[in-house]
């Protein structure tokens, strides 16, 4: 598989949101994101920054009620998007494990790309939320992420007191695992299963 060809767009429309989605794997790290909630827009950037992927998202979300519709379903669409840009996963390295800090706060992450779709989270947020943000949803975004990309996915919140690094640590940690676990070996041209796929 090219690596140009590991891009993807997703669009979800319902009731509660309206999203337009692209990604593309291997990117430089730029980002167009609105999503009407600030802190979120800059963990998405953050994101994509420091997991070298393009991406571009424009959410229209019912935040006049809360930040939980938005922040879910701009991550469906995201692990929708990985799914896609993946394909076959022919050549990826599969596993990666990173452990990122800011600050005080250190944030880890497991993941293995293996179309079996499991998370799990150790932590707690040291501030229930970071502007509009409500900081337990760094956790649900994770979690959303996973089962639409097909992720087995563990992460963690070490330690911290303050909300803000916490969750940021938490998205480049995302960001780093998944970079790696994303990119191409050289070594490799088949998919990385004794069972031939994933």
């Amino acid at each position: 598989m090219s690596e140009h060809d590991r891009t993807a767009a997703v669009t979800r429309e319902t009731s509660e949101t309206t999203i337009e989605l692209t990604l593309a794997i291997d990117g430089d790290g730029d980002s167009e994101v609105s999503t009407g909630i600030g802190f979120y827009d800059h963990m998405l950037a953050s994101f994509a920054k420091h997991g070298l992927f393009d991406l571009t998202v424009r959410c229209d979300g019912d935040t006049e009620i809360d930040d939980h519709h938005t922040v879910e379903d701009v991550a469906i669409c995201l692990g929708e998007a990985f799914d896609e840009a993946l394909g076959d996963k022919r050549g990826i390295r599969r596993y990666a494990d990173r452990r990122v800090p800011l600050d005080e706060a250190v944030a880890s992450v497991v993941v293995d790309v293996a179309g079996r779709p499991y998370y799990e989270f150790d932590g707690e947020f040291s501030q229930e939320s970071v502007g509009e943000f409500t900081s337990v949803m760094a956790d649900h975004f994770a979690l959303s992420l996973a089962h639409n990309a097909g992720l087995t996915l563990h992460a963690t919140v070490e330690k911290g007191d303050n909300a803000h690094h916490e969750v940021e640590a938490l998205f480049k940690a995302l960001a780093r695992a998944l970079d790696d676990a994303t990119r191409l070996d050289e070594r490799r041209s088949d998919t990385p299963s004794t069972k031939g796929e994933l």
